[in-house]
């Protein structure tokens, strides 16, 4: 709890927001540059640009050409830079995530191995379909060069075969209510009363395999400290209080409320 609280303490009620990043890298394409979006005409009047979380979504229809042989990714800068989506038109860990922090995670495990052989990957998200990596070096924005490299090596660890997660992993994961009942109790005893003096609460929305939906609500909903204290402190507590918690969405509307995330 003096976590969470320290970090709001610290807060910059004026904390200028990151300036959102709509580009995208296709790792398909080797000369394919992260490119912005057309801006509009000068007739359309324009508004402030909303600031927004990085969300892990499952492939919808369209993304891929159906029934394709080939591995495809397409890859996906967060609005901050220090992170990036990959989709790839496969499943990497069946209706279940994991979370690797080094690389002796990642023993045992075909995927994360080959991806923290790369220089520059700090950790790794494995949910579904998708990997998030965090890299070391968070004053570089240019995902090209990496993506390329992350690119080849989870299409390598496709291509060999084999599982792409350890066994242990896969064998010791917790069931449903293991995850609600562990994240509940630290939400309870934790984290809610740590952003309470600031009017903030936390709700835990779905519990998916060992993936978790949070929501930020009152002080916390629109905040420009939010997504800082959701990654650092929050995000923290989880994952001390639960090993073996996955993924972890927050689908706070940070549009909404007293103090929406505008640039």
């Amino acid at each position: 709890m003096n976590f969470i609280k320290r970090i709001f303490t610290g807060m910059k009620q004026d904390a200028e927001p990151d300036v959102p990043m709509d580009s995208s890298v296709t790792e398909d394409i080797e000369s394919s540059p992260v490119t912005e979006e057309a801006s509009q005409p000068e007739a359309t009047p324009s508004f402030p640009d909303v600031r927004r979380v990085l969300q892990i979504p499952v492939i919808s229809e369209g993304i891929f050409p159906e029934n394709s042989d080939e591995v495809l990714i397409k890859a996906q800068p967060s609005p901050a830079g220090d992170q990036c989506l990959f989709t790839v038109n496969r499943s990497l860990m069946t209706g279940n995530s994991w979370f690797f922090t080094d690389f002796e995670s990642a023993a045992g495990s075909t995927l994360a191995e080959k991806l923290f052989c790369l220089e520059d990957v700090e950790t790794l998200l494995v949910c579904e379909c998708t990997v998030t990596i965090t890299r070391k070096d968070k004053t570089l924005v240019d995902w090209v060069p990496l993506a390329k490299e992350v690119g080849t090596a989870i299409r390598e660890a496709i291509q060999e075969g084999g599982g792409l997660i350890s066994e242990k992993i896969i064998a010791d994961l917790p069931t449903e209510e293991e995850i609600r009942e562990g994240i509940q109790k630290v939400i309870d005893v934790e984290v809610n009363p740590g952003v309470a003096g600031h009017g903030g609460n936390v709700t835990l929305m779905a519990v998916r395999g060992n993936s978790v939906t949070i929501q930020m609500g009152g002080g916390c909903q629109g905040c420009s400290a939010a997504d800082l204290t959701l990654k650092q402190g929050i995000h923290t507590s989880f994952r001390t209080a639960v090993p073996r918690v996955g993924a972890i969405f927050d689908e706070t509307d940070h549009t909404a409320g007293l103090n929406p995330f505008f640039s």
